[in-house]
């Protein structure tokens, strides 16, 4: 497997001894975990139908109303799967916003966070950070064809994954000479291909998050088969647990309105599962590891501000006040987060850095993010300052304090911050906005199963493939930067 390979395996008491209780704790917590996680079944997943209420025939003896002129016509159950329908059942003002929020989103990695991540590396190593966000949005989107959007958006057998009848979009239709198209259960008024590609880029998204855990040292070959195996075995399932209605986390009720858990936490544990896996950096302590162009990682935090309209109010599904709500509440969580990181960072470092702002903005952004359709904006507001002070610490003296190399905060920032929104949904959701409840303890379930599944599936796919052809570079390429020894190419 290569000197660099036998070289990590010695160097791994070293290099992964201070994270070694970070491990233990989350290994730990798959043994002491509910027994119904594990436990549930299809058929207690879902609730048994409410029988119907009887209906007593008026006696002969018994005085009856007058009957009506006209009865009127029941209304069709909701669908369940997705289905055929009318052209006229589509509406256009909720198409026109879903293709927008498709593309706002798709932004958000290419070139969003292909550049916020750039910016923060070093300069040997800034193509291969590009190249990473690009190729994995090429990647995403054949498997997404292939089979991931069927295991993740329509229903099962089980509660836990869905079936391969969308395999290849079989089924996703536009028929023109019958004025028919497909829809999905999950949005009725608009085409199933909107859906189906709305969707497709978060699936996007969430594995390049991944890569800032594991930043400057990775091999290409090996992000690439990692970042496919993880999407269809730990994407789509957790996918299809919160968002697909028959899904386990669904039933239960944990809410998710644009992905806390099943984005940012689950980026964020398995950026921990790869950094502790790779073990640090060569250098870091003894060397600058400074980012090599902060502009553009102010580009790149600014593009994901922006596209991340397209993620949270988007994620309504219709051009409505719900949206409109969503929008509101990131708007103000991310200036919050903002503020609060750079006030932090303020009084404990005696000047905020451009730096931390973006990556106060970035966490106000993934904590409001599960929230964002089921709060107003006072709560908003709590949610961006607790976001941006937790994720502060939690990215400077947790990190420290632990000793794991996670490269550009994924883990502190994505996860800690998902975590911070995702509980304070349970806590703060107000039923006039989001027409449900929820509570912490109901959130703690989402997160805990998140936290468990992802971090185990993730150690088990990056053994794997390190076994096979190995995850990370020799200490020579890493020391000539990844854009030559993987890519050939150099910004010089």
């Amino acid at each position: 497997m290569g000197n660099g390979l036998r070289a990590s395996k010695r160097g791994w008491s070293e290099s992964h001894a201070p994270a070694a209780a970070v491990t233990g704790l989350l290994l730990a917590l798959a043994f002491v975990s509910p027994a119904g996680v594990w436990a549930q079944t299809a058929s207690s997943a879902a609730p048994a139908p409410s029988p119907a209420p009887a209906v007593t025939a008026p006696t002969a003896t018994e005085p009856t109303a007058a009957a009506p002129a006209a009865a009127a016509p029941a209304a069709a159950p909701a669908p369940t799967a997705p289905t055929v329908v009318k052209f006229a059942d589509i509406n256009s003002g909720d198409t026109a916003w879903m293709l927008t929020s498709s593309a706002l989103v798709l932004m958000m990695t290419i070139p969003g966070l292909a550049l916020f991540y750039g910016g923060m590396v070093r300069k040997k190593n800034v193509l291969a950070t590009l190249m990473q966000s690009f190729a994995i949005t090429c990647l995403v989107t054949i498997l997404w064809w292939l089979v991931g959007y069927s295991l993740a958006f329509t229903p099962g057998s089980t509660a836990y994954l869905g079936s391969f009848g969308h395999a290849l979009f079989n089924g996703v239709v536009y028929l023109h000479d019958a004025s028919k198209l497909s829809v999905s259960h999950l949005g009725t008024t608009i085409p199933e291909t909107v859906y189906a590609m709305f969707q497709l880029t978060f699936a996007i998204i969430t594995p390049a998050l991944i890569c800032g855990s594991f930043a400057e040292r990775m091999k290409f070959s090996a992000m690439l088969w990692f970042m496919g195996i993880w999407l269809l075995a730990v994407y789509c399932p957790i996918a299809h647990w919160v968002w697909e209605p028959s899904g386990w986390l669904a039933v239960k009720g944990v809410l998710d309105f644009a992905g806390g858990t099943v984005v940012h936490i689950n980026a964020g544990i398995a950026g921990l599962a790869s950094a502790l896996m790779l073990g640090k950096r060569q250098g870091l302590g003894r060397e600058s590891m400074a980012p090599h162009n902060l502009t553009l990682t102010v580009i790149g935090a600014s593009l994901l501000w922006v596209g991340w309209f397209g993620f949270n109010a988007g994620s309504a599904v219709a051009a409505d006040g719900r949206a409109g709500m969503a929008f509101a509440a990131t708007q103000i969580a991310t200036a919050a987060a903002a503020l609060a990181w750079m006030f932090t960072e303020w009084a404990t470092k005696g000047k905020p850095s451009v730096l931390g702002i973006a990556s106060g903005a970035v966490a106000g952004l993934v904590a409001i993010t599960p929230a964002s359709g089921f709060v107003g904006p006072s709560s908003a507001v709590i949610i961006g300052v607790a976001a941006g002070v937790i994720c502060y610490l939690s990215s400077t003296s947790v990190k420290r304090a632990l000793g794991y190399d996670d490269s550009l905060d994924a883990f502190g920032v994505h996860c800690i911050g998902g975590i911070i929104g995702a509980l304070l949904t349970g806590a703060l959701v107000s039923k006039d906005i989001s027409g449900v409840d929820s509570t912490v303890l109901t959130q703690l379930w989402g997160v805990g199963a998140t936290l468990i599944y992802g971090f185990i599936m993730s150690m088990l796919i990056l053994k794997l493939v390190d076994m096979t052809i190995g995850l990370r570079v020799t200490a020579d390429e890493e020391r000539q930067g990844l854009d030559i020894t993987q890519h050939g190419e150099s910004i010089e």
